[in-house]
Protein backbone atom coordinates (compact mmCIF):
# COMPACT_ATOMS: atom_id res chain seq x y z
CA UNK A 1 0.00 0.00 0.00
CA UNK A 2 1.13 3.49 -1.00
CA UNK A 3 -0.60 6.39 0.14
CA UNK A 4 -1.99 8.29 -3.28
CA UNK A 5 -0.06 11.39 -4.63
CA UNK A 6 -0.70 14.26 -6.79
CA UNK A 7 -0.36 12.61 -10.01
CA UNK A 8 -2.66 10.07 -10.75
CA UNK A 9 -4.49 11.05 -7.69
CA UNK A 10 -8.07 9.32 -8.87
CA UNK A 11 -6.25 6.14 -9.74
CA UNK A 12 -4.41 6.12 -6.09
CA UNK A 13 -7.44 7.26 -4.13
CA UNK A 14 -9.05 4.19 -5.71
CA UNK A 15 -6.30 1.70 -5.09
CA UNK A 16 -5.94 3.32 -1.33
CA UNK A 17 -9.16 2.78 -0.82
CA UNK A 18 -9.79 -0.74 -1.93
CA UNK A 19 -6.49 -1.73 -0.07
CA UNK A 20 -8.18 -0.18 3.13
CA UNK A 21 -11.09 -2.15 2.92
CA UNK A 22 -9.39 -5.62 2.01
CA UNK A 23 -7.63 -4.90 5.74
CA UNK A 24 -10.71 -3.66 6.95
CA UNK A 25 -11.83 -7.27 6.19
CA UNK A 26 -9.26 -8.80 7.55
CA UNK A 27 -9.09 -7.57 10.99
CA UNK A 28 -12.77 -7.81 11.14
CA UNK A 29 -13.88 -5.09 13.19
CA UNK A 30 -14.49 -1.65 12.30
CA UNK A 31 -11.78 1.31 14.09
CA UNK A 32 -11.89 5.42 14.00
CA UNK A 33 -10.11 7.22 10.83
CA UNK A 34 -7.24 7.65 14.24
CA UNK A 35 -7.45 3.94 14.44
CA UNK A 36 -7.09 3.02 11.14
CA UNK A 37 -3.51 5.34 11.41
CA UNK A 38 -1.92 2.91 14.11
CA UNK A 39 -3.03 0.15 12.51
CA UNK A 40 -1.22 1.23 9.13
CA UNK A 41 2.04 1.90 11.36
CA UNK A 42 1.94 -1.53 12.83
CA UNK A 43 2.19 -3.06 9.18
CA UNK A 44 5.22 -0.54 8.75
CA UNK A 45 3.36 1.52 5.79
CA UNK A 46 2.98 4.79 7.32
CA UNK A 47 5.06 7.00 10.47
CA UNK A 48 3.61 9.09 13.03
CA UNK A 49 4.50 12.48 11.24
CA UNK A 50 1.57 11.24 8.68
CA UNK A 51 -0.91 10.32 10.84
CA UNK A 52 -2.69 13.29 11.11
CA UNK A 53 -2.26 13.19 6.74
CA UNK A 54 -3.80 10.05 6.78
CA UNK A 55 -6.53 10.59 9.30
CA UNK A 56 -7.68 13.46 6.95
CA UNK A 57 -6.90 10.94 3.77
CA UNK A 58 -9.60 8.67 4.77
CA UNK A 59 -12.27 11.03 5.73
CA UNK A 60 -11.71 12.36 2.10
CA UNK A 61 -12.18 9.02 0.76
CA UNK A 62 -15.09 8.97 2.63
CA UNK A 63 -16.33 12.38 1.93
CA UNK A 64 -15.71 11.54 -1.64
CA UNK A 65 -17.26 8.36 -1.90
CA UNK A 66 -14.17 5.89 -2.44
CA UNK A 67 -15.01 4.46 0.56
CA UNK A 68 -18.20 3.45 2.26
CA UNK A 69 -19.70 6.16 4.18
CA UNK A 70 -19.89 4.18 7.26
CA UNK A 71 -16.18 2.39 6.28
CA UNK A 72 -15.04 3.90 10.29
CA UNK A 73 -16.33 3.65 13.68
CA UNK A 74 -18.47 6.50 14.83
CA UNK A 75 -18.82 7.63 18.05
CA UNK A 76 -22.17 6.87 19.69
CA UNK A 77 -23.32 10.52 20.31
CA UNK A 78 -22.99 11.54 16.67
CA UNK A 79 -26.04 9.08 15.74
CA UNK A 80 -29.33 9.48 15.19
CA UNK A 81 -32.16 8.12 17.79
CA UNK A 82 -35.78 7.50 16.89
CA UNK A 83 -35.38 5.94 13.73
CA UNK A 84 -38.17 3.70 13.04
CA UNK A 85 -37.93 0.55 9.87
CA UNK A 86 -41.75 -0.47 8.84
CA UNK A 87 -41.75 -4.00 9.41
CA UNK A 88 -42.26 -6.22 6.06
CA UNK A 89 -44.81 -8.45 6.86
CA UNK A 90 -48.64 -7.75 7.26
CA UNK A 91 -50.27 -7.33 10.58
CA UNK A 92 -51.42 -11.44 11.20
CA UNK A 93 -48.43 -12.25 9.75
CA UNK A 94 -46.60 -10.38 12.51
CA UNK A 95 -48.97 -11.89 15.07
CA UNK A 96 -48.09 -15.20 14.01
CA UNK A 97 -44.17 -14.63 14.10
CA UNK A 98 -44.66 -13.46 17.49
CA UNK A 99 -46.30 -15.86 18.49
CA UNK A 100 -43.85 -18.59 16.95
CA UNK A 101 -41.41 -16.96 18.70
CA UNK A 102 -42.83 -17.46 22.34
CA UNK A 103 -41.61 -20.82 21.97
CA UNK A 104 -37.96 -19.81 22.32
CA UNK A 105 -38.26 -17.01 24.35
CA UNK A 106 -36.05 -18.32 27.28
CA UNK A 107 -32.95 -17.48 24.64
CA UNK A 108 -34.44 -13.72 24.81
CA UNK A 109 -34.96 -13.77 28.48
CA UNK A 110 -32.28 -12.13 30.37
CA UNK A 111 -31.95 -12.75 33.85
CA UNK A 112 -30.52 -10.59 37.17
CA UNK A 113 -27.14 -11.21 36.40
CA UNK A 114 -25.43 -9.49 39.57
CA UNK A 115 -27.95 -11.80 42.17
CA UNK A 116 -24.98 -12.87 45.05
CA UNK A 117 -22.51 -10.85 43.63
CA UNK A 118 -20.01 -9.13 45.63
CA UNK A 119 -19.10 -6.59 43.03
CA UNK A 120 -21.04 -4.46 40.32
CA UNK A 121 -19.14 -2.93 37.19
CA UNK A 122 -19.27 -0.20 34.68
CA UNK A 123 -16.93 1.03 32.89
CA UNK A 124 -15.95 4.36 30.63
CA UNK A 125 -12.93 4.16 28.05
CA UNK A 126 -11.66 7.39 26.20
CA UNK A 127 -11.96 6.53 22.88
CA UNK A 128 -14.33 4.48 20.78
CA UNK A 129 -11.34 2.08 19.37
CA UNK A 130 -11.12 1.17 23.03
CA UNK A 131 -15.25 0.13 22.87
CA UNK A 132 -14.57 -1.92 20.06
CA UNK A 133 -12.32 -3.72 21.17
CA UNK A 134 -13.33 -4.37 25.08
CA UNK A 135 -17.22 -4.95 23.93
CA UNK A 136 -17.22 -8.47 23.18
CA UNK A 137 -15.72 -9.27 26.59
CA UNK A 138 -17.54 -6.56 28.45
CA UNK A 139 -20.91 -9.02 26.89
CA UNK A 140 -19.69 -11.87 28.41
CA UNK A 141 -19.44 -10.28 31.64
CA UNK A 142 -22.60 -8.52 31.02
CA UNK A 143 -21.12 -4.93 32.41
CA UNK A 144 -21.76 -1.32 30.97
CA UNK A 145 -19.47 0.53 29.31
CA UNK A 146 -19.14 3.63 27.21
CA UNK A 147 -17.24 5.81 25.64
CA UNK A 148 -16.37 9.59 27.66
CA UNK A 149 -15.46 13.01 26.10
CA UNK A 150 -12.66 14.88 27.88
CA UNK A 151 -14.45 14.92 31.47
CA UNK A 152 -17.73 13.40 30.45
CA UNK A 153 -21.48 14.67 29.94
CA UNK A 154 -23.53 15.43 33.04
CA UNK A 155 -26.15 13.16 31.50
CA UNK A 156 -23.83 10.23 31.15
CA UNK A 157 -22.60 10.59 34.92
CA UNK A 158 -25.36 11.06 36.43
CA UNK A 159 -27.13 7.76 34.77
CA UNK A 160 -24.09 5.34 36.03
CA UNK A 161 -24.13 7.10 39.46
CA UNK A 162 -27.57 6.01 39.45
CA UNK A 163 -26.78 2.63 38.73
CA UNK A 164 -24.07 2.31 40.96
CA UNK A 165 -26.75 3.74 43.16
CA UNK A 166 -29.22 0.90 43.19
CA UNK A 167 -26.45 -1.65 43.24
CA UNK A 168 -25.27 -0.59 46.77
CA UNK A 169 -28.44 -0.19 47.86
CA UNK A 170 -28.39 -4.28 47.35
CA UNK A 171 -25.12 -4.72 48.96
CA UNK A 172 -22.55 -5.16 46.46
CA UNK A 173 -19.27 -3.07 46.45
CA UNK A 174 -19.34 -0.92 42.72
CA UNK A 175 -16.51 -0.54 40.86
CA UNK A 176 -16.06 1.79 37.78
CA UNK A 177 -13.47 1.05 35.08
CA UNK A 178 -11.55 3.73 33.69
CA UNK A 179 -9.07 3.03 30.25
CA UNK A 180 -7.87 6.17 28.45
CA UNK A 181 -4.67 7.68 26.75
CA UNK A 182 -1.79 8.27 28.54
CA UNK A 183 -0.54 11.52 29.08
CA UNK A 184 -0.44 13.89 31.37
CA UNK A 185 -4.59 15.45 31.09
CA UNK A 186 -5.52 11.45 30.36
CA UNK A 187 -4.11 10.46 34.11
CA UNK A 188 -5.53 13.56 35.46
CA UNK A 189 -9.23 12.61 34.01
CA UNK A 190 -9.04 9.19 36.14
CA UNK A 191 -7.81 10.88 39.42
CA UNK A 192 -10.62 13.34 39.30
CA UNK A 193 -13.88 10.52 38.30
CA UNK A 194 -14.83 10.74 41.94
CA UNK A 195 -14.76 14.53 42.41
CA UNK A 196 -16.59 14.74 38.96
CA UNK A 197 -19.68 11.93 40.28
CA UNK A 198 -19.44 14.04 43.87
CA UNK A 199 -20.44 16.90 41.78
CA UNK A 200 -23.53 15.33 41.19
CA UNK A 201 -24.77 14.00 44.21
CA UNK A 202 -27.02 16.22 45.10
CA UNK A 203 -28.94 16.01 42.31
CA UNK A 204 -32.45 14.04 41.76
CA UNK A 205 -34.18 12.63 38.76
CA UNK A 206 -37.85 13.44 37.72
CA UNK A 207 -39.17 9.86 39.10
CA UNK A 208 -37.77 11.44 42.71
CA UNK A 209 -34.63 8.79 42.84
CA UNK A 210 -31.64 10.99 44.22
CA UNK A 211 -28.36 11.39 43.84
CA UNK A 212 -25.21 9.06 44.58
CA UNK A 213 -22.59 9.66 47.37
CA UNK A 214 -19.59 7.78 45.64
CA UNK A 215 -17.17 7.78 48.71
CA UNK A 216 -17.38 4.15 48.19
CA UNK A 217 -17.21 3.57 45.42
CA UNK A 218 -13.97 1.97 43.66
CA UNK A 219 -12.20 3.56 41.07
CA UNK A 220 -9.57 1.91 39.12
CA UNK A 221 -7.89 3.17 35.74
CA UNK A 222 -6.58 -0.19 34.32
CA UNK A 223 -5.12 1.41 31.17
CA UNK A 224 -2.96 2.70 29.16
CA UNK A 225 -0.01 2.47 32.00
CA UNK A 226 3.57 3.03 31.37
CA UNK A 227 4.64 -0.46 31.87
CA UNK A 228 2.01 -2.04 29.31
CA UNK A 229 2.65 0.64 26.74
CA UNK A 230 6.58 -0.61 26.88
CA UNK A 231 6.20 -4.16 26.87
CA UNK A 232 3.51 -4.53 24.01
CA UNK A 233 5.63 -1.63 22.46
CA UNK A 234 2.78 0.47 21.69
CA UNK A 235 3.39 3.78 19.61
CA UNK A 236 4.55 7.14 21.56
CA UNK A 237 3.63 10.40 20.25
CA UNK A 238 6.52 12.46 20.05
CA UNK A 239 4.51 15.83 21.19
CA UNK A 240 1.79 16.61 24.05
CA UNK A 241 -0.41 18.59 21.84
CA UNK A 242 -3.78 18.62 23.42
CA UNK A 243 -7.17 17.93 21.75
CA UNK A 244 -7.47 22.37 21.75
CA UNK A 245 -3.80 22.23 19.61
CA UNK A 246 -2.50 23.95 22.15
CA UNK A 247 1.45 22.49 23.24
CA UNK A 248 1.46 21.11 27.02
CA UNK A 249 5.46 20.71 26.79
CA UNK A 250 5.53 24.52 26.04
CA UNK A 251 6.69 27.00 28.48
CA UNK A 252 3.84 29.40 27.13
CA UNK A 253 1.05 26.96 27.78
CA UNK A 254 -1.02 27.64 31.00
CA UNK A 255 -0.55 24.23 32.77
CA UNK A 256 3.15 24.01 31.95
CA UNK A 257 4.19 24.25 35.24
CA UNK A 258 1.65 22.31 37.02
CA UNK A 259 3.17 20.09 39.27
CA UNK A 260 1.32 17.02 37.64
CA UNK A 261 2.71 18.33 34.16
CA UNK A 262 6.25 18.50 35.41
CA UNK A 263 5.91 15.18 37.13
CA UNK A 264 4.92 13.86 33.88
CA UNK A 265 7.45 15.37 31.85
CA UNK A 266 10.41 14.42 34.52
CA UNK A 267 8.93 10.55 34.26
CA UNK A 268 8.03 10.40 30.54
CA UNK A 269 9.42 13.28 28.55
CA UNK A 270 6.99 15.47 26.12
CA UNK A 271 5.44 12.44 24.35
CA UNK A 272 2.04 10.10 24.87
CA UNK A 273 0.70 7.48 23.93
CA UNK A 274 -3.18 7.43 22.50
CA UNK A 275 -5.71 4.62 23.86
CA UNK A 276 -5.98 4.15 20.06
CA UNK A 277 -2.77 2.33 19.72
CA UNK A 278 -4.53 -0.48 21.08
CA UNK A 279 -5.69 -1.56 17.72
CA UNK A 280 -2.73 -3.23 17.01
CA UNK A 281 -2.76 -5.65 19.46
CA UNK A 282 -6.71 -6.73 20.29
CA UNK A 283 -5.00 -10.21 21.71
CA UNK A 284 -3.19 -7.81 24.30
CA UNK A 285 -6.36 -5.58 24.91
CA UNK A 286 -8.68 -8.38 25.66
CA UNK A 287 -6.22 -10.07 28.32
CA UNK A 288 -6.16 -6.35 29.80
CA UNK A 289 -9.83 -5.85 30.18
CA UNK A 290 -10.50 -9.36 31.13
CA UNK A 291 -7.85 -9.55 33.92
CA UNK A 292 -9.16 -5.99 35.03
CA UNK A 293 -12.61 -7.36 35.38
CA UNK A 294 -11.56 -10.56 37.04
CA UNK A 295 -9.59 -9.16 39.53
CA UNK A 296 -13.21 -7.97 40.78
CA UNK A 297 -15.65 -11.41 39.62
CA UNK A 298 -13.06 -13.85 39.64
CA UNK A 299 -12.15 -16.38 37.11
CA UNK A 300 -15.75 -18.60 37.28
CA UNK A 301 -17.77 -15.69 36.74
CA UNK A 302 -18.60 -16.50 33.16
CA UNK A 303 -19.90 -20.03 34.47
CA UNK A 304 -21.78 -18.18 37.16
CA UNK A 305 -23.53 -16.30 34.87
CA UNK A 306 -24.18 -18.87 32.41
CA UNK A 307 -25.74 -21.29 35.17
CA UNK A 308 -27.73 -18.37 35.66
CA UNK A 309 -29.40 -17.97 32.71
CA UNK A 310 -29.70 -21.58 32.16
CA UNK A 311 -31.85 -22.06 35.08
CA UNK A 312 -33.91 -19.15 33.89
CA UNK A 313 -34.51 -21.35 30.61
CA UNK A 314 -35.42 -24.29 32.10
CA UNK A 315 -38.35 -22.43 33.65
CA UNK A 316 -39.80 -21.67 30.83
CA UNK A 317 -39.01 -24.92 28.81
CA UNK A 318 -40.48 -26.59 31.69
CA UNK A 319 -43.69 -24.78 31.83
CA UNK A 320 -44.01 -25.19 28.06
CA UNK A 321 -43.84 -28.33 28.31
CA UNK A 322 -46.66 -29.51 31.19
CA UNK A 323 -49.03 -27.08 29.74
CA UNK A 324 -48.64 -28.32 26.18
CA UNK A 325 -47.93 -24.34 24.95
CA UNK A 326 -46.12 -25.20 21.38
CA UNK A 327 -49.38 -27.46 20.39
CA UNK A 328 -51.84 -24.53 21.35
CA UNK A 329 -49.72 -21.84 19.45
CA UNK A 330 -49.83 -24.06 16.39
CA UNK A 331 -53.08 -24.18 16.11
CA UNK A 332 -53.60 -20.53 16.29
CA UNK A 333 -51.10 -19.66 14.05
CA UNK A 334 -52.81 -22.39 11.70
CA UNK A 335 -56.06 -20.73 11.86
CA UNK A 336 -54.56 -17.40 10.58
Amino acid sequence: MKLPGRKNRIAGLREFSADLVKLGEDIGFKISSRGWCYLLEGFGLINKAEFDKVENLINNCRRQGYLPIDFTAEEEGRQFSGIEIPDDDTPLEHFANVLRASLRCEDFYTPDWWIGEDYYIQMIVEKIDLKTLFSPVCEQYHIPIATTKGWSSMKQRAEYARRFGEAEERGMKCVLLYCGDYDPDGLRISDFLRKNLADLQDIYWEDGTHGYNPSTLIIKRFGLGYDFIEENNLSWIENLITGSKKNLASPSHKNHFMPYVQEYLKKVGARKCEANALVVRPQEAEDLVRSAIENYLGSGAIKRFEERHEDARQQIIGFREENDVEEMIENIVGNI
